[in-house]
């Protein structure tokens, strides 16, 4: 694991960003006891570094009929070889793909697909998952009500 080299002002500014990315440079740094100057210099520094990887709105799925969430187990056949790096890239790319992830367990990856109803999901897992060649299992469980998600990344252990 690489060693993260944050100290506490850094870590005062990825945490504000986390809650809420729109501040302003003046607002950020009012918030983290900086100078507006020095607070837009760490905060380039932590984008280049690879600590800040991208700002974006965090959309409210529902309300942009998007209501139906469902996770899948997913095994291939074969793992170490092009076909299982062309199912990465394939699936990836598909947009109703908001999450995945390489598993260990009885599933290989694991998904987070996005769509609009049942009858969006039959036709991605019809027409798209399984129809990869490399697909070997698909086991499904349908999201009932989102507690939690897209939650800010917990940093306590920085400190």
């Amino acid at each position: 694991m690489p060693k993260c080299e944050l100290d506490a002002i850094d870590r005062r500014i990825v945490t504000e960003l986390q809650t809420n990315a729109r501040l302003s440079n003046i607002e950020l740094a009012d918030k983290v006891g900086l100078s507006p100057s020095p607070c837009l210099r760490r905060l380039r520094r932590l984008e280049r570094d690879g600590y800040i990887d991208g700002y974006r709105a965090t959309l409210r799925r529902g309300r942009l009929g998007l209501g139906f969430s469902a996770f899948l187990g997913v095994k291939i056949n074969g793992h170490a070889n092009d076909q299982a790096l062309s199912f990465e890239r394939t699936v990836v790319a598909m947009p109703e793909v908001v999450a995945c992830h390489l598993v260990s367990g009885e599933a290989d990856y694991l998904l987070e697909i996005v769509v609009p109803e049942l009858e969006d999901y039959q036709r991605f897992l019809v027409d798209k998952l399984l129809n990869l060649p490399i697909v070997r299992e698909v086991r499904s469980s349908i999201a009932i009500q989102t507690l939690k998600a897209g939650a800010p990344l917990p940093l306590a252990h920085l400190a």
